[in-house]
């Protein structure tokens, strides 16, 4: 129970017990991303639903604050960080890398957040209480266990950290269950190729992947997930 334990721990700001792992725990709870992910979502599909029986923007903006609530905003702090780097770099790979590891915030980095939570105050309005919302967070956090084992990471942060805890069988496994979940949710079918397209791309633009790429991977999965539950 302790790498589960970690990973609630790490991934939201539920109570959970407190739990002194390994520097190899921490790695390996990667593996349960997907279940906190589910919990995740059950929590911001019940607040959209509850707050969609008054309107579709009260739950739209419900589902929204229990989503930043219950993760303390940690993937999108990482989204604005990459959006920073990119806004800097003009192409200088080093300088993007500079720019992601500062902690402050610039102005591509707060645009690329206030443009995030607006897509997804917007897509939760336009999905009306969509109870099929609670398996996005679950479906995104299975991006990074394949990211994780097959881009190399970049520094010694997280990326560096997580790099080889994840087996085969546990993508083969939460592909299963991913698989199971799309015949609920057919979107979800747009996960492989949307998570081959970021590996690709992290690959190619950053040389690997590090704590911040992986948040923002899954901000922008999750959000794209949220279109493909519209479109669908």
């Amino acid at each position: 129970m302790t790498r589960l334990w970690l990973a609630f721990a790490f991934l939201t700001r539920l109570p959970v017990p407190q739990t002194a792992g390994t520097a190899k725990d921490f790695a390996a709870a990667l593996r349960f991303y997907p279940l906190v992910g589910a919990v995740i979502g059950v929590i911001v599909a019940a607040a959209t639903w509850v707050g969609a029986r008054h309107d579709p923007w009260t739950g739209a903006l419900a589902g929204l604050v229990a989503w930043v609530a219950v993760t303390g905003a940690l993937h999108i702090d990482g989204l604005g960080d990459l959006a920073d780097g990119l806004g800097a770099a003009h192409g200088d790979r080093e300088r993007l890398l500079a720019v992601m590891r500062d902690p402050h915030v610039g102005s591509f980095g707060t645009v690329a957040i206030a443009v995030q939570l607006i897509a997804k105050v917007v897509l939760l309005h336009g999905l009306g209480g969509d109870l099929r919302v609670a398996l996005v967070p679950f479906a995104a956090r299975i991006a990074p266990l394949c990211w994780a084992r097959w881009i190399a990471p970049i520094g010694s942060g997280l990326g560096a950290q997580i790099a080889g805890a994840v087996r085969i069988r546990d993508i083969a496994g939460w592909g299963a269950v991913l698989a199971g979940a799309a015949v609920v949710a057919p979107a979800l079918l747009a996960v492989p190729p949307l998570v081959l397209i970021y590996q690709r791309w992290s690959a190619k633009r950053l040389g690997g992947i590090n704590g911040d790429a992986h948040g923002a991977g899954i901000e922008l999965l999750e959000s794209a997930l949220l279109v493909a539950l519209l479109a669908g």
